[in-house]
């Protein structure tokens, strides 16, 4: 492990460019309370809470995969804590952004259909997810592992974080930027960045909506409303 470990980092890229990083959102601002208080004050103390317990931060689209960190892990229970492929959620935060726009599409319709079918499998409607796309500046020394030849199917293991768990920990070990690596759902590449530091000036890109049926393989992805831009079938990304 060891050895392989070492081998993915023998070439690094001294990388000036913006990610895309890919978020859930919504197009028309809502009121989240509305449903819960019967008066206008009501759902200003509401408000005040839900502001007073949510981490401050100045640039929240790069920082919020650092904050839920082990600073704060008496605010937040391991067993509540997501993994992610390089990260086992209990040590370090890891920001993700994808090379190409499709590739971010790719990347998060598998985790939202992946919840559609956790939640509503046998719903038989079109369930809309919205979605808010920005650029992100990303000045940093990154490992470059998206020509790693044999080691690549360990990277996009759909089946399995262990290797790239233990490659992210051994990065952050090592004090690295983070890496660029192979998407596991598509022929694009994806950034994953351990420093924070190394992120910056976020700009909006674009807004898109996908659309599922929980009972049917289709996915379709929208840029204007009700007007495909391509569908994808969820099946070949699992």
């Amino acid at each position: 492990m060891a050895v392989e470990l070492a081998a993915l980092c023998r070439t690094a890229l001294d990388f000036h460019a913006d990610l895309i990083r890919n978020i859930k959102s919504i197009r028309v601002s809502q009121d989240l309370f509305d449903d819960l208080a019967d008066s206008l004050g009501e759902i200003r103390i509401a408000q005040a809470a839900e502001g007073a317990r949510r981490i401050p931060s100045a640039q929240p689209m790069i920082t919020r995969p650092f904050d839920y960190g082990t600073v704060i892990s008496y605010s937040f229970e391991t067993a509540h804590w997501q993994e992610s492929r390089y990260s086992d959620g209990r040590e370090f935060g890891v920001w993700y952004g994808a090379i190409e726009m499709r590739t971010s599409v790719y990347e998060t319709i598998f985790h939202w259909h992946r919840f559609l079918l956790d939640s509503f499998p046998e719903e038989n409607r079109d369930i809309v997810g919205e979605r808010r796309l920005f650029d992100v500046r990303c000045d940093a020394l990154l490992i470059d592992a998206r020509q790693v030849g044999p080691l690549t199917p360990k990277l996009t293991d759909r089946k399995s974080y262990a290797f790239t768990h233990n490659l992210g920990r051994y990065l952050k070990e090592q004090q690295q930027n983070g890496l660029l690596a192979p998407s596991a759902r598509c022929e694009g590449s994806i950034a994953a960045i351990l420093n924070p530091g190394r992120l910056s000036n976020v700009r909006d890109k674009a807004q898109l909506i996908y659309r599922c049926n929980p009972t049917r393989d289709r996915v379709t992805v929208e840029r204007t409303p009700r007007r495909t831009w391509f569908s994808v079938a969820p099946s070949t990304l699992y």
